[in-house]
Formats: structure tokens, C-alpha cells, sequence
């Protein structure tokens, strides 16, 4: 469709449209919009020039006899321009208690497919008053799908050796000190690509990008001047962010981000998109009506079989998708495949992907049709899904989360590793079993170890440096009385709660960040990492960051020259790990000798060479050999010494091959690791690992 500039005056003619396609489709004749809704009676289509007019120009009235099929609403408006800002208002029944319906044409709604949106307009508060009438909606915008890719391709396939990123599109250079052109968005970003690049990582992962609600907070949060910051509070589910966008009120949203992706892909870098589809920012109750409620209450969301204007909250924010309902799978499924089609985006992770288990009674069940609908489609084949396998109600999936493509965040690998490096004793087999890919949670369903994804950290708690740093939350500058945020952080703070200019506490926490670091890269699965960790970034004991759009969230750039050392040991250690098949290896490990070699894939010792101590409730210290894969990969002896007093470790004697120090925490920086140009030989037959430290040999 060629692209127009709004008529400034007369009505468009419209015909009968099509409902080949939900939200708008563009065409050289005009723009077919389509909407789904059951029992609707009545749907209009409004018609605005820009986003904060309070009038429309036009409003389309559509004919049930002509402009409907089954559960579709079609019009087609010929000759509409680009850039036409439009909401649809919806008559039915409203009988909540009943039927759990909820129209109500005092509001309107915005297009559950709507490719762009603006919020110039929104007043939560006025939403969620159902005889409020007033025009302050979001509105969707009529948008160019045409973008010159430039040839780009999706990265396809799975994440083995992947190097994960968790990433917040606006905290990422929003601070003064990030020097970009625009930002908070996704041009912003896209500034910030070299810095991604020579840090190592091969996937960002991005925090909630589809449209949501920044007023999706409590009132006592809100009145503190804060804002729903992370994005679980999803809207429109085809829309990029509007405030991640240059210039929204041109409907530029998809080119936007599709101009991200393109850049992103260009410097070697998949993009895994955070999606929330296990809530809405609807709410409960008394909530806002955005789109889903005013359209198809009792069929989206998870109503109270015996009172229907009540809403099951298995997610803790008001409501539940009903994501195993025909319709509302289709959605979600035709949803991803639309980002993956359209926008090029490599995988996605579902938050509170438990939710994915629930039948329309709300029971979890054994073969729930929406992840393996998403698992059995075509277009998603090659896509990487990752499912946060938990929800708000008590559902644990991890290690079991129902369909074989699946991989999870490791939520048990985060807990093992912390109580680990924090100091608890008799953890080694549990060690053991994480570094070496989970094999307990997933051989048994004939998953490989990429099902896996371990963090030590993620947006979700403490940063890596509060990790180290305090015992316990400091969540009151959110304004709930340090109610909020989880209790069970498994962390410790070295000594003295949050800062302080004692050196050797100062030290010491560097090197415990290094040894959760040094893990976490060492580990066979995906290692994510989270967006500062590796320069130290603190949210002051915050482990609920939520709603904190302020310089406690926000990357401070100045940290990169405060904290080279750290920097550079990230750098480092990612570069080892991508070095080492050994290290992203598919296959779970056998202590089988490896093809070509008398030597097993892995030999796991403790201070004396084959004397793991696995029945030691007091052992803090592993050591393991891990063989390289083919003739010139090094082998690789690995020593975790979590004790508080060095301990000397025995190494192995491998035929025809010397041992080189590639790492150690122990050591200062640049010291702490070693590239293997600058690596020495160590000939003696014990090494001194030093207290709570990490050290890796290569043998070559």
C-alpha cells in the first residue's frame, strides 16, 4: 500500500473486508481491519487523524449480515492511509456473574492484533470505571509492514553454545552516561551493538518489547512517581513498546524493531524476546478494559465456575490466561508465529510458563494443547523456547515441563550454585550434577543439555554484586514496606550488609562474583547473564526492581572504566568457554573413554585425584578433568574450592601433555585469567588452590 498522509476531511468508503487475517492488513486499495469476538451484537469501527484527538473523523458502523464470519469482524476501508489511528467499540451482553461476558460500549478497545499503539491518551483509572466514557484509550495505528531487510535471516537451529544476555531495552541506556542519540529505545540499543560484540555474547535475551502498561502499578507505588519498568503487564501482544519506539505517533513500531533485529543479526547476535502470555494487563476485577475483556471475557481469561465476574489468579497480577481454550491457543500460537515471520525473532522465553499446563478448569494437565502447539508448529520449528517452568500458585515444571523441545531456566542450577559459593557444605554431588548439564532432570525424557539454561542472576532478585553484598532485601524505596521482593535470595554479603571501604571485604566479594561467573561459563547447558552483572551493577540490596525507571536500575556506563578488571574477566571467561567444545557439548557425559583416547570425558576428584568426596557432609571442594573433544582441544582440570583456608589440590598426569594456568580467582586482576598466549607451564603435581576460588588448567 502506498504510503498517504490522513485526508483532512469527507469519509472513506468501505466495503465488506475479509477475515483472513486478525488486526489490519494493508493493501494498494485501502486497509482491511478484523477482529474476533462471539457474542458481540454490535462493532463499530473508530477513526482518528492523531493520537490525541478526542474526536474521531469517522465511524464505521459494520452490518452482522455483511461484515461478520462465525466468531470474525471484517471491514475493508478503502484508500486509508498509513499512519490512521483507530479503536473499535463493541456492544453484547454483559452478565458477568453468569456468562463472564463484559462488553460495554462506553469503552473502546484496542485490536488484540494491533501492530502499534499509543498511550498519549491512557488514564487506567478512568478504564477501570465501567461508566466512564470518557476518550482516553490507547489506540492502535494503522502501520507499514514493508522493511528492506537486507537480505537478513533468521538464526535457526538450537542454542548450543549460546551465551545468553538478559537485557532491559529502556534500563540499558537510559542513564545520562550512555551517550546515545535516543535513549531508552530500541535505537538506543542498537548504539550499544559493539560493546555486545566484544563482551562475547551470542543472544540477548530482551525483557518484555510487546506493548504494555507503565501504569500497571499500585496506587502507593504510583504515588511515589514510580511505573510499572519491566513490562509484565502485556496488552497488545503484536505491538512493539510504544516509549521503545523514536517515533510512535507515526506507527513506526515494526520498523523499529525490525531495524534492531537487522543490526543485531548483522554483528552475529540472536534475539530471544521475553513474552508474557500467562496475564494481561487487564487485571481482575476491577481492572481496565483494554481489549480481551470488552471483547471475549469469559473465553481469554480463567473465571470462578460458580461466580463469573471473579477471575482465577494463578499469576499473582489479577488474572490468568485461559490458554488452553481453541481460541486462545490459536492466538497465542499465530502470535509467535507472526513475530518470528514478520519481525525475525530467533526464540522467545515465556514467563510463568506453568500457567501453559492449566485445562480450562484451571487443573493442571498431563498433554496441555498450547505448548505442544507451539512445539508442533511449522513455522516455529526451529525456534528456541525456553519456559520459565513455574507459576504464582505452586506449579514446578523445571526438570519436567510437558513437550520435548522445550528448555527451561534452571531455577534448581540457581540455587545449588548460590548456596554453594556462599559457603554451605556437603552440596558436591549436587555440584556435580549442575556443571555437568542437569542430566538428573533432563536424560530421562531424552533432552539434551541445552534444555538447561543456568543463571546465577537474572532481572528477577538480587544483581550479581547485591548478591555478594546482602543477606537480605532493601526493597522499601518501592514503596510496599519491603513487603515485596522474594525472601529467598541464598546469598551472603561477605561480612558487613550492603557498602562499605573495608578492602578486604571489597575483595572479596570481586572474587566471589568472579567464582559465580567462573561456574556459570563452566557449566555444560546455556549460561545466561544478566545485563551489568559484569561490571559489578548494584540496585543498593533492591531485589525487586520492578518498577525503579531511575539510575537503580539503569546501566551507569561509568562502570565499565570503574570496574576493567571484572570486565575484562567476563570477557575472558566467555572467550574460554567458546574455545572448548568440551564446555558446549550437547551430549550428557558418561565417564566413558572419548573416541581416539584413553582418557574419559570426565573424572571427578576432590584434593586427591579419583576421591570426590560425595558422601562428606562438610566438602566444599570439587576438582574434575574434563577431556577436550579430538586431538587439539586441551583437556581441561577444573578446581572449585569453596573452603575458607587454601587446600592442595593433586592434578592428573595426561601423556604428552603439560598443564597451562588459564584461570584463577584467587589471583588479582590481570592475573585472574590468562590467555593462552601468555599461559605458562605448571609442572608441579599440586596445585594450591587458594579459599574461595576458582582455577582452570589447560593441558596442551
Amino acid at each position: 500500500m502506498a504510503k498517504r498522509s490522513v485526508s483532512s476531511g469527507g469519509h472513506y468508503r468501505i466495503a465488506k473486508g475479509s477475515p483472513e487475517s486478525i488486526g489490519t492488513l494493508c493493501k494498494e486499495q485501502g486497509v482491511n481491519f478484523c477482529l474476533f469476538s462471539r457474542y458481540a451484537s454490535a462493532v463499530e469501527l473508530l477513526l482518528y487523524r492523531a493520537a490525541g484527538d478526542l474526536e474521531p473523523f469517522q465511524i464505521v458502523p459494520l452490518n452482522p449480515g455483511e461484515h461478520r464470519t462465525f466468531f470474525l469482524w471484517h471491514v475493508f476501508v478503502e484508500a486509508l492511509p498509513v499512519g490512521t489511528f483507530y479503536t473499535w467499540r463493541v456492544h453484547g451482553p454483559n452478565d458477568t456473574a453468569a456468562t463472564g461476558r463484559r462488553f460495554n460500549p462506553r469503552k473502546e478497545l484496542l485490536s488484540p492484533a494491533a501492530e502499534a499503539v499509543t498511550d498519549v491518551l491512557w488514564d487506567r483509572l478512568r478504564a477501570q470505571d465501567p461508566e466512564d466514557e470518557s476518550r482516553t484509550s490507547m489506540r492502535a495505528v494503522v502501520a507499514d509492514r514493508s522493511f528492506d531487510w537486507q537480505g537478513d535471516q533468521r538464526r535457526g537451529g538450537t542454542l548450543e553454545g549460546a551465551v545468553i544476555y538478559e537485557v532491559h531495552v529502556g534500563a540499558l541506556t537510559r542513564h545520562p552516561s550512555s551517550g546515545v542519540q535516543h535513549p531508552g529505545t530500541f535505537a538506543g540499543l542498537i548504539e550499544k551493538i559493539p560493546y555486545l560484540q566484544e563482551l562475547g555474547i551470542t543472544h540477548v535475551e530482551l525483557l518484555p518489547v510487546m506493548a504494555f502498561d507503565e501504569q500497571d502499578a499500585p496506587p502507593n507505588v504510583l504515588a511515589r512517581g514510580l511505573r510499572n519498568f519491566w513490562g509484565y503487564s502485556t496488552h497488545s501482544f503484536y505491538s512493539p513498546h510504544p516509549r521503545y519506539c523514536v517515533t510512535p505517533e507515526l506507527g513506526t513500531h515494526p520498523s523499529e524493531f525490525k531495524l534492531l533485529v537487522r543490526e543485531l543479526h548483522k554483528a552475529g547476535i540472536g534475539v530471544i524476546l521475553d513474552v508474557v502470555f500467562n496475564h494481561t494487563a487487564e487485571g481482575g476485577a476491577d481492572g481496565p478494559t483494554i481489549n480481551f475483556k470488552g471483547l471475549a471475557n469469559e473465553l481469554f481469561y480463567h473465571l470462578d465456575a460458580e461466580d463469573r465476574s471473579r477471575y482465577r489468579d494463578y499469576t499473582g497480577c489479577g488474572n490468568t490466561v485461559n490458554c488452553n481454550h481453541p481460541l486462545v491457543t490459536w492466538y497465542i500460537v499465530r502470535c509467535l508465529e507472526y513475530w518470528v515471520e514478520e519481525m525475525h525473532v530467533d526464540g522467545f522465553r515465556f514467563d510463568l510458563a506453568s500457567v501453559f499446563t492449566r485445562g480450562e478448569d484451571g487443573v493442571p494437565m498431563a498433554n496441555p494443547p498450547l505448548p505442544w502447539s507451539i512445539a508442533f508448529s511449522r513455522l516455529l520449528a526451529d525456534v528456541p523456547l525456553i519456559a520459565e517452568a513455574w507459576d504464582a500458585s505452586g506449579l514446578y515444571h523445571v526438570g519436567s515441563f510437558p513437550g520435548m523441545r522445550w528448555a527451561e531456566w534452571n531455577g534448581r542450577y540457581r540455587d545449588v550454585i548460590r548456596r554453594f559459593v556462599r559457603g554451605d557444605p556437603g552440596l558436591i554431588g549436587d555440584v556435580a550434577s549442575c556443571v555437568s548439564g542437569s542430566s538428573d532432570l533432563y536424560a530421562d525424557d531424552l533432552r539434551p543439555p541445552v534444555s538447561g539454561i543456568n543463571f546465577v542472576t537474572c532481572h528477577d532478585g538480587f544483581t550479581l554484586y547485591d548478591l555478594v553484598s546482602y543477606n537480605g532485601k532493601h526493597n522499601l524505596a518501592n514503596g510496599e514496606d519491603n513487603r515485596d521482593g522474594c525472601e529467598h535470595n541464598l546469598s551472603w554479603n561477605c561480612g558487613i550488609e550492603g557498602d562499605t571501604e573495608d578492602p578486604e571485604i571489597v575483595s572479596l566479594r570481586h572474587r566471589q562474583a568472579r567464582n559465580f561467573i567462573g561456574i556459570l561459563m563452566l557449566s555444560l547447558g546455556v549460561p545466561m547473564l544478566l545485563s551489568g552483572d559484569e561490571v559489578l551493577r548494584s540496585q543498593k540490596g533492591n531485589n525487586n526492581g520492578w518498577c525503579q525507571d531511575n539510575e537503580l536500575s539503569w546501566f551507569d556506563w561509568q562502570r565499565v572504566t570503574r570496574e576493567p578488571g571484572m570486565l575484562r574477566f567476563v570477557k575472558q571467561i566467555i572467550r574460554l568457554r567458546r574455545r572448548h567444545r568440551s564446555l558446549t557439548r550437547n551430549s550428557f557425559l558418561t565417564g566413558k573413554p572419548v573416541a581416539g583416547r584413553d582418557v574419559p570425558d570426565v573424572a571427578w576428584h576432590g584434593t586427591r585425584l579419583q576421591e570426590p568426596a560425595w558422601a562428606d557432609p562438610t566438602a566444599r571442594l570439587l576438582a574434575y578433568t574434563l577431556a577436550g573433544i579430538g586431538e587439539q582441544e586441551e583437556d581441561l582440570h577444573i578446581i572449585f574450592n569453596m573452603c575458607e583456608a587454601q587446600r592442595d589440590v593433586e592434578l592428573p598426569v595426561i601423556l604428552g601433555r603439560v598443564w597451562h594456568l588459564a584461570v584463577d580467582t584467587a589471583r588479582d586482576s590481570p592475573d585472574d585469567i590468562l590467555e593462552p598466549s601468555v599461559q605458562k607451564p605448571y609442572r608441579r603435581a599440586v596445585y594450591p588452590a587458594g579459599p574461595r576460588s576458582v582455577v582452570v588448567l589447560e593441558a596442551r
